[in-house]
């Protein structure tokens, strides 16, 4: 499956961005998550969401401020960043793992990648 990730731009601190990752196929048997790297920096997961049953999942950082979402008609994956800080600036990415029982967070079990898009966070 190819992953195209778009919708990353510069906003104020507080502001809000909306990411999506369009798939090349039916995304119904995979897992589907965002992960950010900074410069320097290992890629950390962000937030994701389950194939079937859209089980999410969020890092601490983001929780209660971004919101996963996917459609299934669309093939599409989105991530909805709403306060956003100075701290979440990176470049974000969107990754795909085949369906498994365990929550989608670590980096190393993502099968697919976008090829990433830049988050800019001002103060």
């Amino acid at each position: 499956v190819q992953l195209q990730a778009s919708g990353g731009g510069l906003v104020h601190a507080g502001g809000s961005l909306s990411l999506t990752c369009a798939a090349s196929g039916s995304l119904s048997n995979w897992d589907m998550g965002w992960f950010r790297q900074s410069p320097g920096m290992e890629r950390d997961f962000v937030a994701s969401i389950k194939g079937g049953s859209s089980a999410t999942r969020y890092a601490d950082a983001v929780k209660g401020r971004f919101t996963i979402s996917r459609s299934y008609t669309k093939s599409t994956v989105s991530l909805q960043m709403n306060s956003l800080k100075p701290e979440d600036t990176a470049v974000y990415y969107c990754g795909a793992r085949r369906r498994s029982v365990a929550d989608l967070t670590a980096t190393s079990t993502c099968n697919y990648w976008g090829q990433g898009t830049q988050v800019t966070v001002s103060s």
